[in-house]
């Protein structure tokens, strides 16, 4: 194989990677993250920080510690580290509770279908029937102990 061809099973290879479902859903699943993410930090930074403050008389953004002294000397800035923590215990709690309500609400859909069957078709009429039926209620047919159990 030469370069070319090298390069043009690359190119193919890398638009089957691309074009596969999974790596588009993940592309999404990113965009749609970090948009929320923007979000939950609004939340915390414009809404649920003033609030802390009023409470506890600080605002945690503002808070830090100068490592030394002069214009150029470093600073901690601990408070922007604290707001940090908050805003991802907010994200972490949201996207919690998110599980859990998709997790209850998938699980509503599979308890009817995890239910061992409560009926059985009729050797003889394929009608649905109970399962245990020892006569068939369509067709009158009265059912084996095999058929029974089938």
């Amino acid at each position: 194989m030469d370069k070319k061809d090298k390069a043009k099973g690359f190119i193919q290879e890398f638009k089957a990677f691309i074009s596969k479902g999974n790596v588009m859903d993940m592309a999404v699943g990113i965009i749609v993250g970090s948009a929320f993410t923007a979000i939950v930090t609004s939340l915390n930074q414009d809404i649920l920080m003033p609030i802390l403050g009023l409470f506890g008389g600080v605002d945690f953004s503002a808070r830090k510690v100068t490592l030394g002294s002069g214009a150029d000397a470093p600073v901690l800035a601990y408070g922007n580290f604290i707001t940090a923590v908050i805003n991802f215990l907010i994200i972490a709690l949201v996207i919690f509770l998110l599980i859990k309500g998709m997790t209850r609400l998938m699980s509503l859909g599979h308890k009817e279908e995890d239910a061992p069957a409560a009926t059985k078709v009729c050797p003889f009429c394929k009608s649905e029937i109970p399962l245990e039926a020892t006569r068939c209620p369509h067709c009158t047919s009265i059912l084996s102990e095999e058929e029974k159990t089938v």
